[in-house]
């Protein structure tokens, strides 16, 4: 099969992004076509396919925030818009992300990893300072009655255990800089949990304003 490539989202993706994603998350509900949509309108250069030619098989959601609105604590629900990305500000220098799946199926086989390029692509053909996301941490339900989602994070940090989301951000160059809890409260694998993920853009310019071009060149 040939490799996976990557592309902004289209409008006419949005019935095959639901149906994978009801499959990475069975117990968490997909988004609506609405949500979707608004997404598409809000930033569509903040949303990626990976497909592959059996169709779509993995998506980022990303949108620009003042990190300094949501620095202290937020939620999933919050920092979103419940997924409709209200809060995007282009005049922010912190790309968010919001969401990324890819087909149980294809985990592990470099997918995720073309998703986080994407992103730094954006970030740096943008000149926005950083990324900066909250992932799930679904290995903590193993060791939740031992000790803390921080300590579980810090223990993954220093190698000393393997967290299927976690462990791949740190391996893609992201900082680990503290847990947030109730980020997804409905989130049973990760106790409702998250880790906030970090990645400086070295090329950032002060000095030059946010670009925001039609198209990204992925």
């Amino acid at each position: 099969m040939k490799r996976p490539w990557v592309r902004q989202t289209r409008a006419d993706d949005i019935p095959e992004l639901i149906a994978l994603q009801a499959r990475v998350y069975p117990a968490i509900p997909p988004w609506s076509r609405r949500k979707l949509r608004e997404q598409l309108e809000v930033f569509p250069q903040g949303q990626v396919v990976a497909e592959s030619e059996d169709g779509i098989v993995g998506c980022a959601s990303s949108m620009i925030v003042m990190w300094n609105d949501w620095a202290e604590s937020h939620s999933w629900k919050e920092i979103t818009g419940a997924g409709t990305f209200e809060h995007h500000n282009p005049d922010g220098k912190t790309l968010y992300g919001a969401e990324v799946f890819v087909d149980p199926d294809l985990q592990g086989q470099g997918v995720g990893h073309l998703l986080y390029e994407a992103r730094r692509t954006l970030c740096r053909a943008m000149n926005l300072k950083r990324i900066i996301a909250c992932g799930r941490l679904p290995g903590y339900h193993r060791y939740a009655d031992e000790f803390s989602a921080e300590f579980y994070a810090q223990k993954v940090v220093w190698g000393d255990l393997h967290d299927q989301v976690l462990s791949f951000q740190i391996k893609e160059g992201f900082s680990y800089c503290g847990v947030i809890e109730d980020y997804i409260p409905e989130d049973e694998e990760s106790r409702g949990c998250a880790s906030i993920i970090v990645w400086l853009n070295p090329t950032y310019n002060p000095n030059l304003p946010t670009l925001i071009p039609e198209e990204i060149p992925l």
